[in-house]
């Protein structure tokens, strides 16, 4: 299967559900602070997915076993699938939330990480250097780039640095469906995997782990963590590939990057 291209009709649907999705991240980012619970997170975004955005929160119930939570909370050595819980967040710890909201049935999906109060040196270089690696395959992002290409950019950026690429998860395509093809690695050989096309909606969203890029599933199916319990960082933007350039539908204001990259 490839990726879908979507219709002008279906790109301004995701425009808006990208818009949201970056809403509930900015709405989120005053609430993490020390001492509050990664539940009470997800109870403040689901409120607010739903009954401010009127939207539907995917992870919720999604996959099997169904995900319990309307928001992902990856803290310190979670490298993804968090499950919100009563544990408290305390000073010094990392955390990327993700968001997937549903609007007139079209997904918009992004990740931000956050600090709680003073970081580490080495929790805010891994959580810069991620970032930068996912700016580094934004930009690549054209008709006619491969999927190889912006992986292995990825990838060289991180080990550049003496950083690990999760190689088990991936970005996705993205639209009507959740996780739609085409599978988007952050790793690779330049000049393999698919070459993209005007249309094309799908998910870049690198993790990146301080120590080495092994990782396990805990019992409860879904969280994912490092093997050796170094840190990891996640940043995510879902995207648009345009005639010359990509579209970036999940931007937030905060972010320097322009919405639109054009070649």
């Amino acid at each position: 299967m490839s990726a879908i291209i979507k219709t002008a009709e279906e790109i301004e649907k995701m425009r808006v559900a990208g818009k949201l999705a970056a809403d509930v991240l900015m709405m989120i980012e005053p609430h993490v602070q020390k001492g509050v619970t990664t539940d009470e997170l997800n109870q403040l975004c689901h409120d607010y997915i739903v009954n401010e955005l009127d939207c539907v929160p995917a992870p919720l119930n999604y996959g099997h076993p169904p995900f319990p939570k309307s928001i992902c909370t990856s803290v310190n050595h979670v490298i993804c699938h968090g499950i919100p819980a009563d544990k408290k967040l305390k000073d010094g710890d990392i955390i990327n939330i993700d968001v997937t909201v549903i609007k007139d049935g079209y997904h918009g999906d992004t990740s931000k990480m956050f600090v709680v109060g003073k970081p580490s040196i080495l929790a805010e270089r891994l959580i810069r250097i991620t970032q930068e690696c996912l700016y580094i395959g934004i930009e690549m992002v054209k008709p006619g780039a491969r999927l190889g290409d912006i992986g292995h950019a990825i990838q060289q950026h991180a080990e550049k640095h003496n950083y690990s690429i999760v190689r088990e998860y991936c970005g996705h395509g993205i639209g009507a469906g959740f996780h739609e093809d085409p599978q988007v690695v952050h790793y690779g050989r330049p000049g393999t995997g698919e070459t993209l096309e005007a249309g094309m909606c799908f998910t870049i969203e690198p993790m990146v782990n301080a120590g080495k890029r092994y990782s396990k599933i805990l019992p409860d199916q879904w969280t994912v963590v490092t093997k050796d319990r170094s840190l990891s960082a996640q940043w995510e933007h879902t995207l648009l590939v345009t005639d010359n350039g990509c579209e970036i539908l999940t931007l937030r204001p905060e972010e320097t990057i322009k919405r639109v990259i054009e070649h």
